[in-house]
């Protein structure tokens, strides 16, 4: 017959990971609940602040009193959670994170915990740092791109129409829209989804793509990929820089070549990083004995004087 303690100390530590995993993702999910009940309660001056950029363009443009419109009845409560969302899952990430990292670090070397630690930390720092540049330069600049197009109504433009009331503005005279020829009178009533939604895209995109130093340096620190490598690959890593600046941002050279610009220096940063990391492992290795100079210049000497 076979031995069935062996099978019941194999499966012990297995039902015990769970219940530990179980109980860390209960507390996330908690967390996160919480930190979307929050972001709610504050969800409209945070909608506020993410339409600045466009308020701001419209007003540079000559509209006085921006106005933006939503056309079904539950929109712009749908509009207000998912802005709870997205900023309830940043309120919840410190408790995500450290949840995440109890339940990794029993399984890890001191120095793998001494490595991993401070990428923990420094990808959220590196997402807040991308989110606010897409939010506070790169937003404005495709703002008033976008909307350099558009005739953007003014209030008295919105009285000749028909679309502000005059009661609104009182101390201002109905005018009388004067007949035209001139074909379609085009102007702009932003939608406020459509308006949070490229304003999102561009926090999303930016935020992610400033996790590439903290990406690839990790790796390097892993050993999966070597600075060399990375210089060697540099016209092939422009090329996707390219591509994903052409699929992630809206279709304006302006934008595109900003995300291209910001992307392809983090990448030269993640290169000298990564030559860093690599500086200091060989330093180490050397200092303990396993790395040997005279080794690598017989095999550079050898492959020398083959023919």
């Amino acid at each position: 017959m076979a031995d069935t303690s062996d099978v019941d100390d194999s499966t012990a530590p297995l039902i015990e990971h769970l219940a530990e995993l179980r109980t860390r993702l209960i507390r996330s999910v908690i967390a996160f609940l919480i930190g979307i009940i929050l972001a709610f309660a504050v969800a409209e001056p945070i909608l506020q602040f993410l339409l600045g950029p466009i308020e701001e363009t419209l007003r540079d443009l000559g509209d006085p009193s921006p106005t933006m419109q939503y056309t079904s009845p539950q929109e712009y409560l749908f509009t207000l959670f998912r802005i709870s969302m997205v900023f309830g899952f940043a309120l919840a990430f410190p408790v995500i994170g450290f949840q995440m990292w109890r339940f990794v670090a029993p399984g890890l070397y001191r120095q793998e915990k001494n490595a991993f630690l401070p990428f923990l930390i420094a990808s959220p720092l590196m997402f807040f740092l991308g989110a606010s540049f897409a939010h506070f330069v790169v937003t404005p600049l495709a703002m008033a791109f976008f909307l350099g197009f558009a005739d953007v109504p003014s209030i008295i433009a919105g009285l000749m129409n028909g679309f502000v009331s005059p009661d609104v503005v009182p101390d201002v005279a109905v005018p009388v829209a004067p007949e035209t020829s001139e074909g379609i009178r085009i102007t702009f009533f932003g939608k406020v989804n459509e308006s949070l939604d490229i304003t999102l895209k561009f926090i999303m995109a930016f935020g992610l793509c400033f996790q590439l130093p903290v990406l690839l340096t990790l790796m390097g620190k892993a050993g999966l990929v070597s600075a060399e490598g990375l210089g060697n690959v540099r016209k092939y890593a422009m090329v996707g820089i390219l591509v994903l600046a052409a699929l992630v941002t809206p279709p304006d050279v302006i934008t595109q070549g900003i995300l291209f610009t910001v992307v392809y220096g983090l990448y030269e940063i993640s290169i000298f990083l990564v030559a860093r990391v690599e500086k200091k492992r060989e330093a180490k290795l050397r200092a303990e004995g396993y790395y040997d100079d005279e080794d690598d210049e017989d095999d550079v000497t050898e492959d020398d004087a083959k023919p």
